[in-house]
């Protein structure tokens, strides 16, 4: 037979803190991300790699290529000239690197 110990427990939350449930906290990073556009340095910082890396793992393989290109339906802009930047949408793209974590960094 299992002993059980019944405890009531107060635990003080500071008053620059909230507690919110894990499904509020998806929707306000939903809604935060929600027509909000990376750059390319946007797109380093929350994938921790570098430009180089990102084009060959992510952008530019055929495996994710059509997915990602605006000029498919994509949310990712390919500049099609010289001086013209990547865009990406950020609550997109988010979901896209969540759902496709390994086979990105798999290879």
């Amino acid at each position: 037979m299992l002993q059980q110990l019944k405890v009531n427990l107060d635990i003080p939350i500071p008053h620059d803190k909230v507690l919110i449930s894990k499904v509020e906290l998806i929707e306000l990073r939903k809604h935060q991300l929600n027509g909000f556009y990376w750059s390319m340095k946007d797109l380093e910082k929350r994938v921790n790699r570098k430009h180089e890396w990102i084009k060959e793992h992510i952008l530019f393989p055929s495996k994710f290529r059509k997915q990602l290109d605006a000029d498919y339906g994509g949310f990712v802009y390919y500049p099609k000239s010289k001086g013209q930047t990547w865009s990406f949408h950020a609550l997109k793209m988010t979901d896209f690197l969540d759902k496709n974590f390994n086979r990105i960094f798999s290879e």
